[in-house]
């Protein structure tokens, strides 16, 4: 089964965004910042196909959670899905900039995080 894990502080999110995930065939992790998510991935033996996160969340937000997530050789290659509600164009560009590979702006709908799925690759 294909993991993905969820980093977003609002729980309501982490849970719409993890039904649409399970429904796509995915096992999810939801953890409620950035730090908790890097912790998580450094330590979790299971390889994670996707990551989303939210930019704006406590103790580590996603640009930095997606920074310290481009540093670990391991993840490289992961696929990041930001899923935010910053709409401004410089905050798009500097997060593709980081190493996020697909940009969400909020609110979204469970098409748009299909579609995003399918540019990835990683639906099935």
């Amino acid at each position: 089964m294909k993991m993905a894990l969820v980093a977003d502080d609002s729980r309501a999110i982490r849970g719409i965004l993890s039904r649409i995930l399970v429904r796509a065939g995915f096992d999810v992790v939801q953890v409620e910042n950035g730090r908790a998510g890097i912790t998580l991935m450094q330590q979790d033996a299971r390889t994670f196909s996707l990551v989303c996160a939210d930019w704006n969340m406590p103790e580590m937000n996603g640009l930095e959670f997606v920074k310290a997530l481009r540093s670990d050789t391991r993840f490289q290659n992961t696929p990041v899905m930001m899923i935010t509600s910053e709409t401004h164009i410089d905050r798009m560009e500097t997060a593709l900039r980081y190493g996020v590979s697909e940009y969400v702006t909020k609110p979204f709908t469970e098409a748009v995080i299909l579609e995003k799925l399918q540019i990835l690759h990683v639906a099935d």
